[in-house]
């Protein structure tokens, strides 16, 4: 992908920690999914008192496009740290969120990894989840 696609991919996550709902871990997580089309999806973590039935941005991102119909994505952005700061290191999508990714993205998908619009990291979902467990859809 060429750079000013990938830094506002970047700036939508960036951004979308800011909705973050983290009353409990105090970290804030934005992501950016990328459509084949071109269009960008965000989402941001959201925990609850019961906390296994908090969600994650890149789920958050997932879940609200395909319930959209959308179901063709070529890119996702991630950026997590303590809200209200700027991230300090790279945060990578924890495994529930690769195995969702997995379900619905290609292997070739490409990761960002986000820690400020300058400093982005980029990797593949299928370096992220090697052997990605899949059922037979036929």
């Amino acid at each position: 992908m060429e750079g000013k696609k990938i830094e506002r991919l970047a700036e939508e996550a960036l951004k979308a920690r800011s909705f973050s709902y983290v009353p409990y871990s105090g970290f804030a997580v934005g992501a950016a999914l990328l459509t084949a089309q071109g269009e960008i999806i965000t989402g941001c973590n959201i925990e609850n008192s019961s906390y296994s039935a908090t969600n994650c941005a890149e789920r958050t991102a997932i879940f609200k496009a395909v319930s959209e119909g959308k179901k063709d994505f070529a890119a996702i952005a991630v950026a997590g740290g303590r809200a209200g700061e700027m991230p300090e290191d790279f945060c990578p999508p924890c495994g529930i969120c690769r195995q969702v990714l997995s379900e619905f993205c290609s292997p070739d998908l490409y990761v960002y990894l986000i820690k400020s619009e300058k400093e982005i990291r980029c990797c593949q979902l299928k370096d992220l989840l090697p052997m990605a467990f899949h059922l037979d859809k036929d």
